[in-house]
Order: C-alpha cells, then sequence, then structure tokens
C-alpha cells in the first residue's frame, strides 16, 4: 500500500533530523568523496571517463568540445552542475595535478600558477592511453553495471582498471567524519610491488616498500621524509610525506651566485609562492635575501638573490624551507570505499591486494564471456560446414520448402541459431576458399575454449595471466617510457641545519615593556632608566617589567599556574600606543597572574618556587612552549601557586619565610627537575614562602636599606640542610621580608 503523500508523520524532532543527515552523510562518503579502491575513482570522474568513451573519444580519434562531454554526463549521467563536472575534467587533464593524465585537453587548461582553464566551449578532450587501460573490457561483462538516475539507461559500478589508478594518481576528498588524502606513485615501481605480491601473498609491507619506496608526484621535487616515518605510514594508512623544492646554485660573475628553483613541491601555486616570499622580503623577515624573480616559461625557473655572496645557500634555503612552502608536508590518509562499498582505512599490502583481488574477478568474467562467445560461434560454425558437406540438400530445402527454417532443423538436427545462420549465408560464401576458412576458425576457436577451460579450471593460470597483464602496464607506462620516469628523488632525511634567528628576521634593538595588568609592547632602542620611566601607560597602570631585547629573541613567561609560555620579540606589538594584553597571546586564564618575563637564555638554569615552600631548578632549554597553551613545568596544588623565578647564577641559597625565618644552603641541594612539585626548600609551621635569593657564599648577603646598601658575609649561623626551619634574619634586615 502507497503511503499517502499528504498524510503528516509525526517523529521526534532529533530522530527525524538524525535520519536525514545520516542519509547526507552516506551520499557524501559513498557517492562523492572517497574513490573505490579497485579504480580509483570517484563517481563524477569515473562517468566522465564512460561518456567519453560512449561518444567515441578515443586516444586515436579527433577530440571534441569539453562542453559536449560535460552536457552528456550531467544529461545523462551525473545530475550535478556543469561547473562541478568541469573542473573535474580539467583536473584529469592537468600534467601538474595528475601524475598520469587520463584526459588528453586540447586547449588552455590551466597551469601550476593557479590559473584557471579556458571555458567549456573553447577546449576539446579526449581519452589517454591510461584512460583506455581503466576501460578495457568494459563490453566484456567484467563488471557489474546499475541503472542511471532515471532509469533511462546504465552505468558501470565500477571500471575494469587495467591500471593501478588510485595509488598511480592518488586521490583527495573531504566526505562528512572523514577524509581521504592519497598522494600518486610510480606505477612502475607499483607493478612490481604487484608482481611481487602474486608470488608473496604475505609479503611483509618492509618489502613493499623498498619496492615502493614513496610518492612520485607530478611535480618533482625531493622526498626527505625519514624512511622509517615512510615505513610506518604505509603500514598504518595514515602518516605524512615531507618534500622540498629540488634547487640549485648558479654561478654569475665576480664571484656572485643565485639559487635556481626547478621544481616546487606537489600542489603549491608559484604565483603564490612568489607573493609569500615577496611578502616576507618586504617585512623584513628574510634577510639573508635580496630578492625574488620569476623567470620561469614551461619549465620552472624561481631565482632567488642572496644579500652577499658570503651566504651560505644551505643556511639560506634552510630559512626558506622553514617559512615558505618550498618545503611542506603531504598527508597519507588511505580511506577508500572496498569492493562491498564500505569506507575503510588501509595500508599499503591490502590495497594493493584489493586492486589484484579486482584484477582476478575481471579476468575471470572476460573469460567466461568469451567462453560463450565463442561456444556460440562454435554452434554456428557446426552448422555453417553442415551446409558444405550437404550442398545440394540445403538449397533445395530453402528453394522449394514453405518452412524452410523447419525443415533445416528436422531434416539435418540442427539449433535454431544453426538454421538461422544457414538462411542468412550469403551466395558467395558457398565457395571452397569460405569452407576452409570457416574449418580453420572452427580449429582456431576450439583450441582457445580449450585454454579458455583450462585457465578457469587453475587458480595458478589465472594468477599467471594477471602478472602478465601487469607485466604489460609496466612496459607500457613503466620507468623506460617518458611518462613514466620518476619524478620525485627519495632522499634520506636532511641534516638538521640550525638556520640563526637573523636568518629569518632583522635583528634590531627593542625595549619590551610589560605593565602590571598585562599590557605589553616594545619600542625601537634600549631604553635608559630615565627614558623607560618616562614611558606612558593606561590610566590606573603602571609599570612592571622592563627588558632589553632584540628582535631576534624569545621571552619566557612565568605565570602562577607553573606554567611557562613563550614570546616571540618580533611578533610583540610596538609604537607608542599601551599595546596589546598578552592574555590575547597566550592560554593565560584570568585568575592566574605573572610572576616572571624574562630574555630566553639558552643553557642557563633557572630555580623554580611555590609559595608552599618548595622548588628545584630546571634547564631554561626545557622550558620553551610550543604552543599557546604554554608548558607546565611547576606543578602546584591549591591553594599553593608558584611565586619564584629566578636564574640559578650562584652556589648558595638565601630563603626566608612569612614567619621571617632564614635559611642558608647550598644550591646543589636543590635537585634538577623537568617538571614536578620539586623538594621542601624551607619549612613553615604557620604561612609560607616570602622571597628567596641565590648569591656566591663568598660575597655575603647584601640588601638595601633606604639609600644604604647592607652585606652580611658571615652567613654561618643560618646555615642549615635544606628543607630546615632557620632563625631569625641578621640585625637590620628589612620587615617586608624581601632581599631586594
Amino acid at each position: 500500500m502507497v503511503d499517502d503523500p499528504n498524510s503528516v508523520l509525526e517523529k521526534p524532532l532529533a530522530e527525524a533530523l538524525g535520519e536525514r543527515y545520516l542519509a547526507y552523510a552516506l551520499s557524501t562518503i559513498v557517492a562523492r568523496s572517497l574513490p573505490d579502491v579497485r579504480d580509483g575513482l570517484k563517481p563524477v570522474h569515473r562517468r566522465l571517463l564512460y561518456a567519453m568513451r560512449e561518444l567515441g573519444l578515443q586516444p586515436t580519434s579527433s577530440p571534441k568540445k569539453s562542453a559536449r562531454v560535460v552536457g552528456d554526463v550531467i544529461g545523462r549521467y551525473h545530475p550535478h552542475g556543469d561547473v562541478a563536472v568541469y573542473d573535474s575534467l580539467v583536473r584529469l587533464a592537468q600534467d601538474f595535478a595528475v601524475r598520469y593524465p587520463l584526459v588528453d585537453g586540447q586547449g588552455n587548461f590551466g597551469n601550476i600558477d593557479g590559473d584557471n582553464a579556458a571555458a567549456m566551449r573553447y577546449t576539446e578532450a579526449r581519452l589517454t592511453e591510461v584512460a583506455r587501460a581503466l576501460l578495457e573490457g568494459i563490453d566484456e561483462d567484467a563488471v557489474d553495471f546499475r541503472d542511471t538516475y532515471d532509469g533511462d539507461g546504465t552505468e558501470p559500478v565500477v571500471l575494469p582498471a587495467n591500471f593501478p589508478n588510485l595509488l598511480a594518481n592518488g586521490a583527495a576528498g573531504i566526505a562528512v567524519g572523514m577524509a581521504t588524502s592519497i598522494p600518486p606513485h610510480n606505477v612502475g615501481e607499483l607493478c612490481d610491488a604487484l608482481r611481487h605480491l602474486i608470488k608473496h601473498p604475505e609479503a611483509p609491507i618492509d618489502k613493499l616498500v623498498e619496492l615502493v619506496p614513496g610518492p612520485d608526484f607530478p611535480t618533482g621535487g625531493i622526498l626527505v621524509e625519514p624512511r622509517d616515518s615512510v615505513l610506518e605510514a604505509y603500514r598504518s594508512g595514515r602518516g605524512g610525506f615531507r618534500v622540498r623544492a629540488r634547487w640549485e646554485v648558479e654561478k654569475r660573475p665576480q664571484g656572485t651566485w643565485h639559487i635556481v628553483v626547478v621544481e616546487l613541491p606537489y600542489q603549491v601555486q608559484k604565483s603564490k609562492l612568489v607573493e609569500r616570499i615577496a611578502s616576507l622580503l618586504h617585512d623584513r623577515k628574510l634577510p639573508l635575501l635580496e630578492d625574488v624573480r620569476d623567470e620561469s616559461a614551461e619549465d620552472i625557473r624561481l631565482i632567488l638573490v642572496p644579500k652577499s655572496r658570503n651566504v651560505d645557500p644551505t643556511v639560506l634555503m634552510a630559512s626558506l624551507f622553514h617559512a615558505t612552502d618550498l618545503e611542506n608536508r603531504f598527508p597519507l590518509n588511505l580511506n577508500v570505499l572496498d569492493k562491498d562499498t564500505v569506507p575503510r582505512v588501509m595500508d599499503l599490502r591490502t590495497t594493493l591486494r584489493a586492486f589484484l583481488d579486482h584484477r582476478l574477478e575481471v579476468l575471470e568474467r572476460r573469460s567466461r564471456y568469451r567462453l560463450g562467445r565463442i561456444d556460440h560461434r562454435l554452434e554456428v560454425l557446426n552448422g555453417l560446414l553442415i551446409v558444405y558437406l550437404n550442398l545440394d540438400e540445403v538449397i533445395r530445402i530453402i528453394r522449394y520448402e514453405d518452412e524452410p527454417k523447419g525443415e533445416l532443423i528436422r531434416v539435418f538436427t540442427l539449433t535454431d541459431s544453426q538454421a538461422e545462420a544457414i538462411l542468412n549465408m550469403r551466395l558467395r560464401n558457398l565457395r571452397r576458399l569460405e569452407e576452409m576458412e570457416l574449418r580453420r576458425e572452427f580449429d582456431d576457436l576450439t583450441a582457445e575454449r580449450a585454454g579458455l577451460v583450462d585457465l578457469l579450471a587453475d587458480a595458478s593460470k589465472r594468477w599467471e595471466a594477471v602478472g602478465k597483464e601487469i607485466g604489460e602496464i609496466k612496459k607500457k607506462f613503466g620507468k623506460s617510457t617518458m611518462l613514466g620516469k620518476r619524478r620525485t628523488e627519495i632522499a634520506d632525511a636532511p641534516p638538521t641545519i640550525d638556520v640563526p634567528p637573523e636568518a629569518t628576521m632583522e635583528r634590531e634593538p627593542v625595549t619590551v615593556l610589560c605593565s602590571e595588568k598585562g599590557w605589553i609592547r616594545t619600542v625601537k632602542g634600549h631604553l635608559s632608566p630615565d627614558e623607560a620611566a618616562e614611558a606612558r601607560y593606561k590610566d590606573g597602570d603602571r609599570a612592571r617589567f622592563v627588558i632589553h631585547a632584540e628582535t631576534v629573541d624569545k621571552l619566557l613567561l612565568f605565570a602562577t599556574n607553573g606554567r611557562f609560555y613563550t614570546l616571540f620579540v618580533d611578533k610583540l606589538p610596538g609604537g607608542r600606543s599601551g599595546g596589546e594584553p598578552v592574555r590575547l597571546m597566550v592560554e593565560l586564564g584570568n585568575d592566574t597572574d605573572i610572576i616572571a618575563l624574562i630574555k630566553h637564555c639558552p643553557g642557563r638554569r633557572l630555580l623554580l618556587a611555590a609559595d608552599d615552600g618548595r622548588g628545584f631548578q630546571v634547564d631554561e632549554d626545557g622550558v620553551v612552549a610550543q604552543t599557546r597553551a604554554g608548558k607546565q613545568v611547576l606543578n602546584v596544588e591549591a591553594p599553593a601557586e608558584a611565586c619564584l623565578c629566578l636564574t640559578a647564577d650562584g652556589d648558595t641559597v638565601c630563603v626566608i619565610g612569612q614567619n621571617r625565618k632564614l635559611l642558608v644552603f647550598p644550591l646543589d641541594e636543590v635537585p634538577v627537575m623537568t617538571r614536578g612539585r620539586g623538594v621542601v626548600l624551607q619549612r613553615y609551621k604557620d604561612g609560607g614562602l616570602s622571597d628567596l635569593i641565590v648569591i656566591r657564599l663568598a660575597d655575603g648577603l647584601s640588601w638595601t636599606v633606604g639609600t644604604r646598601r647592607q652585606t652580611v658575609t658571615d652567613l654561618v649561623p643560618w646555615q642549615g640542610p635544606r628543607g630546615s626551619t632557620g632563625r631569625l634574619p641578621p640585625n637590620g634586615f628589612p620587615r617586608s621580608n624581601r632581599f631586594t
């Protein structure tokens, strides 16, 4: 019973939305974004190739307007926008986007600068040999067909794919809740891996990676990903590959030189790269570089001119690799649809095995189809040969009988097909030579039939036939051909080059001003104390930190939550304004206060302490944070808070508590840690830590009272083991319990 279309079905909103969103998600995953592991194509690409084949656009035929192809695709197979379909067609024709183009485009199909292709009415297209290999055998029952969207025709569910297109050309797409990203590979190497997998079905990933050492991008470049990372990426199906531009040093007159970039990483637009380098030059972020010029024609030729001939080319390029897309990382996410249309993340071996299983199924289906055609032809030939053995009687029956077909079947025990073939025979075919040709054809087909029967009965012979097909693909598209020659060089992971900060920014003196309320800014030059005192702050605010630094420096901010945050001086706001809140630059909560703001000095050691009297030493290099969230170093438990951060420059620690007890002990008793609560520096019955200082014991302990400086050199009365209580400080020690 058909439901009334006007009826109202009551259903919870969440359930109704869930059903509709699930339908949308499945449609996006299956019919739009993820490729099929067997032919490596998404539906729009598969329909494009099939429609072009139906239009007769073979590699040897004349191309037709792209508008004609797009019209056929959206009218018969793919009811979507013409712009989206044409964009897909264009990408299949771009030799800088697709490693083995599937469409041979005539006209303007865009370029590596990011310029768009001409309108579809101006360009023409036809299939390439690679596309023909993907479609090979599609008329021989090699794959299943399904109805098109309007039921007016049929389309292939998958292509026969006599070419490992998924890994050879790669794929990228974003679905609902999942995505795929597969780089292109060299088909010659894939064929070697496929043939090895036929002989050794359980071959380890390590061996397959020896045969397929990494991606082969259409734009070339140099793969510099460590081999362990490459192996892990292919083993798990997830990872990434670091690719660098190919460059060379070109000598110039009078000992000068410049760098020529001849290949770019995959999917890097040259025009945007040049704009990025020019922008960094304008912002004085590349002090080693003088100029960049684009002298490209059909080949890539970017000229990088150094500031001086004394610049080290490797250091210059290292700074550019760090700051621009001359080095980028292409992700690997082998998320594809298997033969049951289920999305899965596959490893390298599973992907290759899925292709081999598909080729075996195609071989079996084509063999059965051919066997059926041979059986039908042999049946017809048997009937035709009867004609030559009984020619006079056959002619008499055809000439005089009212129902010659039935009479032929009765007299010679023929089938309907045989009788039909005899009646359709032309008189010229009755000559003796034709009989000899029919007997020869009969013998040839009989031998071919026996071979097909043996093939279908023996799995080893079928795998051998699949291996031969793969060998033919390697011969046709492998490394011995211009198309198949490897373009991306496989290199060892590059050595770490220490790029000095001067290579990525101008070194200029600045003074960092940070107020009590956390507003920070820089002013040019190193201000004197009087100049710093004259600096203006917002109403109700005043100076707290004044630091002389340079634009290449980093600042370390230590907060009451025990976290360190890293600020880059060159990224701080400049000018004479009030600056910006430091809380917007790092993830510093409103309930957290700043304890210290210091210039980072590599190799230095710091002493950290909390107000509960616990602390430890830490190497300054280990507290540099890489993210805005900072790095937790001193663990504190409420109500305790971090309260001190100072350089461990000395040999003795002096600590005084809120109970006005002073303790002096060797700095060596404070352990060096990377993270934790630390050890007890001083014990308190009530209150907590008030102040702490690191001194040299030989210099004694000094403090200032008013304008007078007072020093105590004999600290024996206050010396004791770490964690002791201490005793009252010397006479004249400030009532604030502060050393400064």
